[in-house]
Order: C-alpha cells, then structure tokens, then sequence
C-alpha cells in the first residue's frame, strides 16, 4: 500500500482504477477496507483514491508532537488531496465522520464535489452510542484498550445497541472489526493519537461548520440510511436543505455504515452524482 508524508505525519492509502477522481474517506475506529465494496464497484470507471485516516486502526502512528483535533484532520484531508495533485473536481464522499463539512467550510474550493453519507452533525457530537461512548473512554487512563479488549470477543459484537452492531443492519463482517481494532489492542502510540483526537473535539464545531454550509458553491449530495440509529435520518434532511442546490437520498435496510450495508446503491449514487455534475 503506498503511503505519502504530511504535516502531521504518515498517511497509508489505496489508489485504483481510472477516469474521474473519487476520494472515500471513512469513520472512527475504521480503515480503508470499510470501502472495499464501494471502491470495487467505482474503479471501473474511476479513479478511486481511499486513504487510512488516524482514526485508531491506522498502521503507522502519527508524529509524536501532531496537533491531531477534528479540525486538524479536516486540513489533512485537504494537505492529502493536495500532495496527490487531486484536481479540483474531485468526488469527496465520506461516511461515519463530520471532517469533510469542516473541510468543505473552511476550504470549498478544495471540495469540489461532495457526498456527505451518513455523518456526524449538527449537535449529534460526538454521536451518540458508540461516539459519546470512545468520547468517554479517551478521558481515563486505558480506557481506549479496556473498549478495544471489549470488542474483540466476537459474540459482544452482535449485542444490539452496543459497539458496531449500533451501526448497521446487517452487521459488520468480523474480518473487518479485527482488523480495526487489533492497532489500538496492541500499539500504544496508535492509542495515544486517538485520544488526542477524541480530547480535542469541542462540542459546537459541527454546527460552527454546518454554519457555514449555505455557502458552499459545488455540488453536494446527501446520503442517509433509513434506521440509522446514530446518526439521525433528519440531519440528513437538514444538510440537504441547508446546501444550495443538494440532492438527498435514503437508502431502506441501512444504518450508518453505508459502504457496509448498501455498497452497491452508495457507489451507483456516486456514479450518478458525478455524471450528472461533470467537471
């Protein structure tokens, strides 16, 4: 997997297909395979660029002195756009995280177009189940491994209400939870950059950068999983009407993990958004 130094330190990603650039940018406690699908289905006809964001199951820890916050990752985002030479039109989509409305209030040329699927919004932050819950476990000493040691024994996966199964309809595939979280059972630095991320949030920075929405100039679409238990289907309404000119979507049988529980409608709207705003 090839990797590119930033600012703030390594960043690992997947880079495939061709024609339009599309970038995939995942959630918490995730990497790129979370869009294994979606990218899949999309490099047949674009270029699909899919980077590890130091979300806690990223592989290579970040410099010690980063200034890791929310907002910082969201000027990350933009810093690996930028080093990749990403043209101007490129295709943000992001599920499970609210970084790119940051990015798309601070820097909307940058973002020259989105799809905002299933993310944090508005005054659901940190979201809650899950999000209030890692909020919580980053302000005690260990408590970011006591939750990942708590997750790991398959069946507690399955518990409703708690953890992943919080976040989809059909569950996450078991191969890809231990992959996110075998970093943060066994690498102390890993742990110790999501902390600082989780430490830096500040309540109000979501509705700061929704404030700042009305003004976003590209197009925009808004994907929502109908029983969504997180993040909440009306917010999804909310962004599409606050965007100028945005479409929305909600998908049936689907929770906040889009690329998990409808891979193939989430890259059809991708495919479609893009054809119908061509650069």
């Amino acid at each position: 997997m090839p990797h590119i130094d930033l600012s703030l330190g390594t960043i690992s990603y997947e880079d495939t297909g061709s024609g339009p650039a599309v970038l995939l940018l995942h959630g918490l406690v995730q990497n790129a395979t979370v869009w294994r699908e979606v990218a899949a289905d999309l490099a047949a006809d674009h270029r699909v660029i899919v980077p590890t964001l130091p979300y806690g199951s990223h592989a290579i820890p970040l410099k010690p002195d980063a200034d890791l916050t929310p907002l910082s990752t969201a000027h990350l985002i933009g810093e690996f756009a930028d080093a990749l030479g990403l043209p101007e039109d490129t295709v943000f989509v992001e599920n499970d995280a609210g970084r790119l409305q940051q990015l798309a209030a601070e820097r909307p040329k940058r973002v020259g177009r989105m799809v905002i699927a299933g993310c944090e919004a508005f005054d659901n932050y940190p979201p809650k189940g899950g999000g209030t819950m890692m909020a919580a476990a980053a302000k005690l000493p260990g408590g970011i491994r006591l939750l990942a040691l708590a997750l790991t024994p398959r069946p507690l996966r399955r518990i409703p209400g708690t953890g992943f199964a919080v976040m989809t309809a059909k569950g996450v595939p078991h191969e890809l939870t231990d992959g996110w979280l075998k970093p943060l059972r066994t690498d102390g630095a890993v742990r110790a950059d999501l902390v600082k991320y989780l430490n830096g949030t500040r309540k109000t920075e979501m509705l700061e950068a929704s404030s700042k929405l009305a003004d976003f100039p590209n197009p925009a679409l808004v994907v929502w999983g109908r029983q969504d238990r997180m993040m909440p289907p009306e917010h999804g309404r909310l962004l599409a009407q606050l965007i100028p000119g945005a479409e929305y979507l909600e998908l049936d049988d689907c929770g906040t993990l889009i690329p998990v529980d409808r891979p193939q409608a989430l890259a059809e709207a991708v495919r479609r958004f893009a054809a119908a705003h061509p650069a």
